[in-house]
């Protein structure tokens, strides 16, 4: 299952994430995401868990708990939606 974790203080690391999460289950993966000119940390990650009853429960045991400060939101990602180019003319 994979799982997006939202409003992440900045400064937390994929291993960070590994470590809350291994608490729970096994992890497959984390991806931070990070701005691509900057690199900093935009805030969220998506993390991957095969077992689904061990990412249940990871969410429910981190969901709205504090990490660095912020109380950071766990759910079940959503399926990426395709966006269009909108790069439509005006003619």
């Amino acid at each position: 299952m994979n799982l997006y974790v939202g409003n992440l203080p900045y400064n937390v690391t994929e291993n960070d994430l590994s470590s809350a999460f291994g608490a729970f289950g096994s992890v497959d993966r984390v991806s931070l995401i990070t701005d691509k000119f900057s690199g900093q940390s935009k805030g969220f990650a998506f993390v991957e868990m095969s077992n689904n009853s061990e990412a249940d429960a990871a969410i429910k045991g981190l969901n709205d708990t504090s990490m660095g400060g912020r109380n950071i939101k766990v759910n079940q990602a959503k399926p990426r939606e395709n966006r269009s180019s909108g790069g439509g003319s005006r003619w």
